[in-house]
């Protein structure tokens, strides 16, 4: 059986290819990227085939004998919109008769309130409704999402606004668990991975055992929050994004506690102080 992981280049595709290539074997998975140059550097003796998701012929042909696929999400903002490059991809999918998709979506997606997840639940329906046999990976947070809160606080002090709760995990837990539902059979739909639900109060403590000191981690609101970043030397842009993910978590979009991340794994997600000490180490 073939086995393929699209995007693979970036850091969820290449943990999703490592855990792959230990439950199937190097000789069982595809690797397919965009960029070729940088795919043969990280992926020496893989089949390597080029899939752009803004180009259909391409993704046609790199899916090709295919049986079953990660499709991992594409970044938004790009030259092509995300839904078409989506659109391109599962209609790809219909073309080659591929037996199975595992998509990497949003948690909650038919009724997320932000936008991040309109793509995801649109897509979830193009899938549904192409007939294929599909399962839905609704990662939570990543972790290293909050790797600047992280560093900061582990240099002694770090702030945050939002009073809501998210489910942390390593990003590879996630690509791990993905790459495990791909390769079992009897899937559910619906995966809702997440790890335990916690505050940044919560994240704080982690952080300040990982780093083995006492830290300051403080409340404010978000106009000093945003204030604060830029008095650091952010720029504009970034300080509004980290601002923009705190409001989804005050808006409860994230707080769905689920077992599945850590049933699919076999074992619980690393503990928030040892997650931060791996993010700490990079």
């Amino acid at each position: 059986m073939k086995y393929a992981v699209t995007a693979a280049t970036g850091h969820f595709g290449q943990a999703a290819v490592k855990t792959l290539t230990e439950l199937v074997g190097k000789e069982n998975v595809v690797v397919v990227a965009r960029n070729l140059e940088k795919a043969n550097k990280l992926f020496p003796g893989y089949e390597i085939r080029r899939g752009d998701y803004s180009d259909e012929q391409s993704l046609q042909e790199a899916l090709t004998g295919i049986d079953r696929v990660l499709f991992i999400s594409s970044q938004p903002g790009g030259e092509v919109s995300r839904l078409k490059q989506h659109q391109n991809m599962v209609e790809a999918l219909k073309q080659t008769q591929v037996d199975f998709v595992a998509y990497t979506s949003f948690p909650n997606a038919q009724n997320a309130a932000t936008p991040l997840a309109e793509d995801h639940w649109a897509t979830e329906k193009l899938i549904k409704e192409s007939d294929i046999k599909h399962a839905f990976l609704r990662n939570n947070w990543y972790l290293e999402n909050e790797s600047a809160f992280i560093k900061s606080a582990a240099d002694g002090q770090a702030e945050y606004w939002t009073n809501g709760l998210a489910g942390w995990a390593l990003e590879r837990e996630y690509a791990e668990a993905a790459a495990k539902v791909l390769v079992q059979d009897n899937n559910k739909e619906i995966y809702e991975f997440a790890g335990l639900m916690k505050t940044y109060a919560d994240l704080g403590k982690a952080v300040a055992a990982a780093a083995g000191k006492d830290i300051t981690v403080k409340q404010v609101s978000e106009d000093e929050y945003v204030k604060n970043l830029l008095s650091q030397g952010m720029d504009e842009g970034a300080a509004k994004w980290l601002s923009f993910a705190q409001g989804i978590i005050d808006e409860g979009t994230l707080d769905h506690p689920s077992s599945d991340l850590a049933d699919v794994l076999g074992h619980p997600t690393l503990a928030l102080d040892q997650a931060a000490v791996e993010i700490l180490k990079r």
